[in-house]
């Protein structure tokens, strides 16, 4: 079971309110970046480009509770940066745990072990540890030896304490899908708690700009990669909502909702999303009223936007899109089994 079913009885709540409420335009998921700062260097990443002075900044934790507070969103994504270098981290994440929302703190598992006595298991909090794929690959990706087998260890440590983890996948150009098929099963094997997975998106800040997919690459790959789940030879543990699966493979067309994942930092909340540097807001209010939102998307023609299928886009238009009837049951199978 990859998605807890108090989660998605509080997520399918929420989104129920928000339509009854007739809001048009709402958060589902919030980035919250409590500092750009990590032990890490991966190519495909653009955050450590920001200058020194940036990175040398935390959120407080009381920033942290009042942007949760302002955005409102169920979900709140601790990405960054490494979060576990923030030293009140523990404090952040036991604060959004008071407050009932569902944190995925995302880490690269270097310092996760040692971390774990900071926290205590509970269903609002899942560590998501990066990891691209098997050894040789994943410290390809994140240009140091060693890394992947230090992660795997953490996962285990985590799972034996009792606390929920899942895994975050990053697929770049170039992925051979039976790679990724083994490393599917290896997964299978840690007992995690599901798996994420997106196409790799063209920060303008990352070093490696070779290896991003585009839209056409993305669909064939996809379809290629979850072959054998597509069948049911396979039943992987995904901690997706399965319509945005069937985006990624091309059998869903759906439009970017750039609003459902609003990304706060040091720097502010971002225009227009957590993938694009084109500015920032002060406040959550501002950047749902002041974005020209009509600038985004596919059918924008903006170019930025033109090759993007990230999860943090489209899952919020999944979701809504699982709200209709015909798709409900398929959505539920996501909580109490194989879909």
């Amino acid at each position: 079971m990859a998605v807890n079913l108090q989660q998605a009885m509080d997520i399918g709540k929420y989104l129920v309110t928000q339509r009854l409420k007739g809001r048009k335009r709402f958060p589902l998921v919030l980035m919250l970046e409590p500092l750009f700062r990590c032990n890490l260097a991966c190519t495909g990443c653009g955050k450590i480009q920001h200058p020194k002075e940036i990175l040398k900044q935390n959120l407080t934790p009381e920033q942290c509770f009042a942007a949760v507070e302002e955005c409102g969103a169920p979900v709140v994504s601790i990405p960054g940066g490494e979060p576990l270098l923030h030293p009140q981290i523990d404090e952040i994440v036991q604060g959004l745990i008071e407050r009932k929302k569902y944190i995925y703190l995302c880490t690269n598992g270097l310092l996760l072990e040692k971390s774990l006595d900071k926290f205590q298991p509970s269903p609002y909090l899942t560590f998501s540890v990066h990891l691209d794929g098997m050894r040789e690959l994943h410290d390809q990706c994140v240009d140091r030896q060693g890394v992947f087998d230090i992660a795997v260890k953490a996962i285990r440590a985590a799972k034996a304490k009792g606390f929920r983890v899942t895994t975050n996948t990053t697929i770049f150009e170039g992925t051979k899908p039976q790679d990724m098929q083994e490393f599917f099963n290896f997964l299978e094997t840690l007992n995690t708690d599901g798996m994420m997975i997106s196409p790799g998106y063209s920060y303008e800040w990352a070093p490696d700009q070779d290896h991003f997919l585009h839209r056409e690459q993305t669909r064939a790959l996809f379809r290629e990669i979850l072959a054998p789940y597509k069948s049911g030879e396979k039943n992987w543990n995904f901690n997706h909502n399965p319509l945005f699966l069937d985006f990624l493979t091309g059998e869903k067309d759906y439009e970017c909702t750039p609003w459902g994942s609003p990304s706060y930092s040091v720097l502010g909340w971002q225009k227009p999303c957590y993938l694009l540097n084109e500015g920032y807001y002060s406040t959550f209010k501002e950047l749902l009223a002041q974005t020209d939102w009509s600038q985004y998307g596919q059918k924008s023609g903006n170019p930025k936007c033109a090759d993007c299928m990230v999860h943090c886009g489209y899952e919020p238009t999944a979701a809504m899109d699982a709200m209709q009837p015909q798709n409900m049951a398929r959505a539920l199978g996501s909580v109490f089994g194989r879909n």
